[in-house]
């Protein structure tokens, strides 16, 4: 009673902690354990939660940022799609207006089927005074003064694309000019405009793919969204003139509003504005919230529970444990304590210690795991799709290619065809090589290594290679004389040099300078001092340098590692210098790699050389088969044009020709005409059975029947291996020469693959 009186005298600091203190003296450690434990608990337990739900927060503001910039990337997407089509129509106008010498009736026949779809609505036609000759829009919005007004600024400013705002509506155009002699490009014709407007159907079909509302603005000036009228109101008097992503409060609904400029440079600027909704997150966050302090009351009640049931078992254990720590304040650090005894806690100290030491192991290397194994889906993936559009468009080329031939032959060098079809004949061999490309890409294509004069090779693929550097790279070759042949598969060398060369050009951001070199190199053991990695030998060395940032040797110890990229996350792969590493080890090569930051990169692939002879292919069908002989083909074939083109040249040839659309008809064909039939021609790839099932049974009905490939691509099947042994193959798309020699070289026993083509493992 005295000491209460006391404190009611004190003053009210002093009194509430002299009275805490006076009862923590008087509680037993049980009860201070517990009180401990609960607070302790409710403490964490808050804060837990509060991080947990402030990571919520971030981790949705960082998702619907995202969810916009995607937004944006795929409506630049879309957006070089149509101005692709829009482009080829316009190029088709161009055709028929010149052909037509800028008649009207071009813009009514184009504003009709085939021309008229959805995507283009607007066609104008104008003379070369500029004047619009014809002029037809499914909107009548669009005068014939206004698109005389807007196409002679686009032509003023030497537009090929363009954005048309009529005050009402908004168009995406494609500007194509037509000339009187159009391979020089004089004398100006006139100009045709093909364009698409843009309006809500359009802005609504955007907003479904990217799941956000979408606004078309030109100036100040909304033309096509789908948003609401008063949405519409409010975002017009808030965006003014911002560009860069915001947060803005349209009809009391809050939205992460990006922007991308649609014509930058030109003012009025013509914007989209995507806009993500904030509805759903704040429904989640809600819902978090009510979750998160249901589980926060639940672990403080749970929590105080347990602890009252075992503070009694803890109470000794935490009195030895104070000992200790008391013993440490007096820097006694050899105080023993029971941590390796077998009660209950020391054993929960120990799991608990283990299993939290192999869980986090476990975690990393989870993660770890299914990082590479996304990528590899992906990989594949892509590399399965790569293969199926290559094989349809080896087909495609093949009947291109084939046609191109034939007109060839029918026409003199002085017709005027002539040039057009040699024209395409050329583009379709371009098409073919980027079509390699792709399956060297998706490890689908058969590798055929051949003795190659690189010097020849890296000047055919530098046509390719300029036109992947930018501008303002400084571009050049360094061939050295009399170069020695190394042989590899020319597919994979030009593969190396495709990597390498869009490696450099990314490492030069500001611009710089490329050099790819050739030169013949002995490695002898001073040599081998500055290039370790290279074995002594003989060889042909490709170099690639550039004057890039270059890089550390930390970097330039992982180069080579799959999925190792020093890219920004969507722009590299990290399979780039690994595909080029295991293509030059497959070629029983080396690569030396020399950079060092701020100093560029310089890339040297060392080939062995070869003695053999480069092997030529005669230019001009003199060592077909002759006439008289008339040995019998079947072409196994499931597309119809390139069955048709397979056996045109194998007529020409001198060859009689019976053709099956499948397996199952080759097999009637076969049994109807028994051993009259020399060989077999057949595709690989085919609908009810596949061109090694079908040689299977053609071997067990004719034994001694010839059996050819015809295939742009292996697939990597187990069965492989089969298709593989003693196969003769015919590459698409094929050429008359290739067909009629591959059949010769078969019919004879000669030319068989040596060695025997692989299939590189994807």
């Amino acid at each position: 009673m005295p000491s209460i009186l006391r404190w009611a005298h004190s003053p009210p600091g002093r009194a509430v902690s002299e009275l805490v203190r006076h009862v923590h003296a008087r509680l037993r450690l049980r009860t201070k354990l517990l009180f401990s434990f609960v607070l302790l608990t409710t403490c964490l337990t808050s804060a837990t939660l509060l991080v947990l739900r402030r990571e919520a927060q971030g981790q949705v503001q960082r998702q619907i940022e995202q969810d916009a910039r995607n937004a944006i990337l795929t409506f630049q997407t879309v957006q070089r799609q149509q101005q692709s089509a829009l482009s080829r129509k316009a190029d088709l106008l161009a055709s028929l207006a010149f052909m037509r010498d800028g008649d009207a009736t071009a813009i009514t026949d184009a504003s009709e089927d085939p021309w008229q779809s959805d995507d283009c609505n607007l066609f104008v036609l104008a003379g070369k005074d500029g004047n619009v000759v014809a002029l037809h829009t499914t909107n009548s919005s669009l005068s014939t003064a206004e698109a005389q007004t807007l196409l002679r600024r686009s032509v003023r400013r030497a537009e090929t694309a363009a954005w048309w705002f009529t005050g009402r509506s908004l168009y995406q155009v494609v500007l194509q000019p037509f000339y009187e002699e159009p391979p020089t490009k004089k004398n100006l014709k006139g100009t045709v405009a093909v364009g698409r407007l843009i309006d809500e159907r359009v802005a609504a079909d955007f907003a479904r793919i990217a799941a956000s509302d979408v606004a078309f603005v030109y100036g100040g000036e909304i033309v096509g969204s789908t948003l609401g009228p008063l949405k519409e109101f409010h975002l017009g008097q808030q965006m003014g003139s911002h560009s860069a992503a915001t947060q803005l409060s349209l009809a009391n609904e809050r939205y992460y509003v990006t922007s991308f400029d649609l014509t930058p440079g030109l003012q009025p600027s013509t914007r989209i504005f995507v806009l993500k909704s904030y509805r759903e997150a704040e429904a989640y966050l809600r819902r978090m919230n009510s979750l998160l302090l249901g589980l926060g009351l639940m672990a403080t009640v749970a929590g105080g529970g347990l602890i009252f049931l075992i503070s009694d078992s803890v109470t000794q254990p935490l009195a030895a444990l104070l000992k200790g720590v008391h013993a440490l304040e007096l820097g006694n650090f050899t105080y023993p304590l029971a941590t390796t005894g077998r009660d209950e806690l020391a054993e929960l100290t120990r799991a608990f210690a283990g299993m939290r030491g192999t869980l986090q192991r476990n975690e990393a290397q989870r993660e770890q795991l299914e990082g590479q194994l996304r990528q590899a889906q992906k990989m594949d993936a892509l590399g399965r799709l790569a293969g199926g559009v290559a094989h349809d468009f080896n087909n495609l080329l093949t009947v291109i290619r084939g046609h191109s031939e034939l007109l060839l032959d029918g026409l003199q060098p002085g017709d005027t065809l002539y040039r057009n079809s040699e024209q395409i004949r050329k583009t379709s061999d371009r098409a073919a090589s980027l079509t390699r490309q792709m399956l060297a890409f998706s490890r689908m294509q058969v590798l055929q290594p051949k003795v190659l004069d690189l010097n020849e090779l890296i000047v055919e693929m530098g046509k390719l290679l300029r036109r992947l550097v930018r501008e303002d790279i400084e571009f050049s070759l360094r061939l050295g004389d009399s170069l020695s042949r190394a042989k590899a598969d020319p597919g994979q060398i030009e593969q190396v040099l495709l990597n390498l060369t869009v490696n450099a050009s990314d490492a030069m951001p500001l611009g710089g300078k490329l050099t790819i070199e050739t030169q013949n190199v002995i490695v002898d053991a001073d040599y081998e001092q500055t290039r370790p990695s290279v074995a002594l030998g003989s060889y042909v060395m490709i170099g690639i340098s550039d004057t890039g940032h270059g890089m550390d040797e930390a970097t330039k110890a992982r180069i080579f590692e799959p999925f190792f990229t020093t890219k920004e996350p969507g722009r590299g792969t990290g399979l780039g210098l690994a595909t080029v590493y295991g293509v030059v080890k497959q070629s029983e090569g080396f690569i030396w790699v020399e950079s060092s930051p701020g100093n560029g990169s310089r890339f040297e692939v060392y080939l062995p050389q070869s003695n053999e002879r480069v092997r030529t292919v005669p230019d001009s069908p003199s060592a077909t088969p002759s006439v008289a002989r008339r040995e019998t083909v079947l072409v196994v074939e499931d597309e119809q044009e390139v069955r048709e083109l397979a056996c045109e040249f194998l007529k020409c040839a001198g060859y009689s020709v019976v053709t099956a659309g499948n397996g199952l008809e080759a097999l009637e064909t076969a049994k109807r005409l028994g051993k009259s039939i020399r060989l077999v021609l057949t595709d690989i790839v085919m609908p009810k059975m596949r061109g090694p099932a079908l040689a299977r049974q053609l071997k067990s009905v004719l034994p001694d029947v010839r059996i050819v490939y015809m295939t742009g691509y292996l697939e990597h099947t187990d069965g492989s291996d089969e298709v593989l042994q003693d196969a003769y193959f015919l590459q698409k798309p094929f050429t008359r020469e290739s067909i009629v020699g591959g059949v010769a070289e078969a019919m004879t026993g000669e030319g068989r693959v040596k060695p025997r083509p692989q299939i590189v493992p994807a």
